[in-house]
């Protein structure tokens, strides 16, 4: 799929934005390198620039203004970002980002990447979409978050078409020094966050820090089943990071994170009744939505207010954990060569149980079940990217170039039941009443292996002090492959009766209920979609002073395709690709 848009900014507007998201300070003295107070340091291009020579369209907080707005999560900071929306769908847990229109939908590849100390968000591939890896805990001791707007396809690679945001924890210092920050607030909210910075020594420093979250939800629940309330957040995280200079031009940092969240996750709200006739096949549906009228009818008896919700799982929740190990090693050569290693591991899980649109009537909509042995997503990915960056003739040619490798494969399986149309008893056991003939339980054993390579390279030439001029290249060579071991059964308030394949062929003679642990249904069910793009940059740049700077960019992204046993004759989807031209 092909898509061109235009971004046309004028410099007002640019430099609105850019006043939006920078600190006022005063001026200092100059350092040796030409920087000041101030100046604020972006790592937009992969290499450390003060904003006002990025001719990126970029919004950048530092942590006090992240601190001073309260921005705990991602949500709170698409409050503040222009441009940023957050998809809340499934809850805050599993929020989205979409930059420029450039959405995630079900199954998809995020169109906006999200890097943690220059390291893209380890994979967790769910049946319900959403989680971009910039989950609970991601918003403590940092030292800026930039929002990149547009593709980024060059220096960041693939699924960037909407952007990037990039998250810069703060680096141990060589002080002795730390904080403790306490909040409380509404519906008992409680946090806490604590800092503390040990240089052991001339050359090694450790920072470690916690950021402990919890507040009751703002979603009343009036059904009389399951919690009280939901949207709630409860989050422990940790971090540690390491740096040991060992030698005078030798750096190596090592960060770890650790984050684990539990909430009883979101819940849908009848906000209308449509009373009207049906006729044909869509007939069938009727007595659901006289369930729905009459529940919204009962609620609005009732006195529901805009925040009262109804449920009918008799346990949701959300447990998210994450962890991730990152390992940095700078080598400056010399004055005009630096080599970069960054290399990462991290897991993420996920399992979680809830009514999707809030119908408490005897046959809800969908319902979701983590399954009896495995949880809807755990994952692992490997990363692994060498950087070289380098200039000629001072800072005449300027270039960096690098290669990139990620792997991710499922930890042991990954299972989600779903009852639709059907109210259970005993998911487990399939017993559950159906509305009608085509009500199902579904029993989906989905497994993602992912293979990801990258070769890039940039350069910014300086025709003069005002004039300079950008080139980059990437190309890209991306691997999903999808196995499904999908069964439908149908099942009665006493126990199951049948047990189908949902796409592929059922065996026979039917092995009945052996079917749902013989992984029949497997067999032939293998998806696989490679593809193999190059994105580019160009871009020209005029100064014509130190706080002035017009750029007139074209540049091209790339999303990777996907597969979805589930999209029937429509399995593997191609990628897409976007061709960017911007003035600001």
């Amino acid at each position: 799929m092909r898509e061109s848009t235009i971004r046309q900014c004028a410099l007002a507007a640019s430099a609105l934005t850019s006043l939006l998201a920078m600190p006022a300070l005063a001026q200092d003295a100059k350092a040796e390198d030409g920087t000041t107070s101030a100046d604020i340091i972006v790592t937009a291009r992969r290499m450390e620039e003060k904003l006002q020579d990025v001719p990126i369209s970029i919004t950048v907080f530092n942590q006090e203004q992240l601190s001073n707005r309260n921005i705990a999560s991602t949500v709170d900071l698409g409050r503040y970002t222009p441009s940023l929306m957050v998809n809340t769908r499934f809850g805050p847990d599993k929020a989205s980002f979409a930059l420029r229109g450039f959405t995630q939908e079900l199954n998809t590849a995020p169109t906006v990447a999200v890097y943690f100390a220059d390291v893209v968000a380890p994979r967790l591939q769910s049946n319900i979409g959403g989680g971009n890896g910039a989950g609970p805990g991601s918003m403590f001791d940092l030292q800026n978050v930039q929002v990149l707007k547009g593709p980024q396809g060059t220096l960041f690679g693939r699924n960037t078409t909407g952007g990037a945001i990039l998250l810069v924890p703060q680096k141990p210092t060589d002080r002795f020094e730390g904080y403790i920050e306490g909040t409380v607030g509404t519906y008992n909210a409680g946090r806490v966050e604590a800092v503390v910075n040990v240089p052991l020594s001339d050359s090694i420093r450790v920072r470690a820090g916690i950021d402990r979250y919890k507040r009751d939800g703002y979603l009343i629940n009036r059904s009389g089943i399951g919690p009280k309330d939901f949207n709630d957040i409860n989050y422990f995280a940790a971090r540690l990071s390491v740096i040991a200079d060992i030698a005078s031009n030798l750096e190596n940092y090592t960060l770890f994170t650790y984050t684990k969240s539990d909430t009883r996750g979101m819940v849908g709200k009848i906000a209308f009744c449509n009373r009207g006739t049906v006729v044909g096949s869509a007939g069938r549906l009727l007595p659901t939505r006289q369930g729905l009228c009459d529940q919204f009818d009962r609620e609005a008896a009732q006195g529901f207010g805009y925040y009262d919700v109804e449920n009918n799982d008799a346990n949701p929740f959300v447990i998210q954990r994450t962890w991730q190990a990152i390992n940095t090693t700078t080598w400056k050569t010399s004055d005009s060569l630096t080599v970069k290693n960054i290399l990462s591991y991290g897991e993420a899980k996920e399992r979680y149980s809830y009514n999707i649109n809030g119908d408490n009537i005897p046959t809800p909509f969908v319902t979701t079940y983590p399954g009896p042995n495995f949880g809807q997503g755990h994952q692992w990915t490997l990363s692994e990217e060498l950087q070289f960056q380098g200039s000629i003739g001072g800072d005449k040619l300027t270039w960096q170039a690098g290669g990139y490798m990620e792997l991710s494969d499922p930890i042991g399986g990954q299972e989600q039941y779903t009852a639709v149309y059907s109210n259970c008893t005993d998911i487990y056991t399939f017993k559950c009443a159906p509305l009608f003939s085509s009500s199902s339980i579904g029993a989906a054993k989905n497994l993602y292996f992912y293979r990801n390579y990258g070769l890039y390279a940039q350069a910014t030439y300086k025709f003069s002090s005002q004039f300079s001029l950008t080139a980059g290249i990437r190309n890209t060579w991306d691997s999903v492959k999808e196995t499904a071991d999908n069964v439908r059964v149908t099942a009665t308030a006493a126990g199951p009766t049948a047990f189908v394949c949902t796409r592929a062929v059922t065996p026979s003679p039917n092995p009945g209920i052996a079917l749902l642990s013989s992984g029949a249904c497997g067999i032939g069910r293998t998806f696989i979609q490679q593809s193999n793009r190059p994105t580019w940059l160009i871009d020209l740049d005029f100064k014509p002073n130190d706080d002035f700077l017009i750029f007139a960019k074209y540049a091209r992204g790339y999303r990777g395709g996907g597969v979805n046993e589930s999209n029937v004759l429509a399995e593997a989807w191609r990628p897409e690709r976007i061709d960017d031209y911007e003035i600001g």
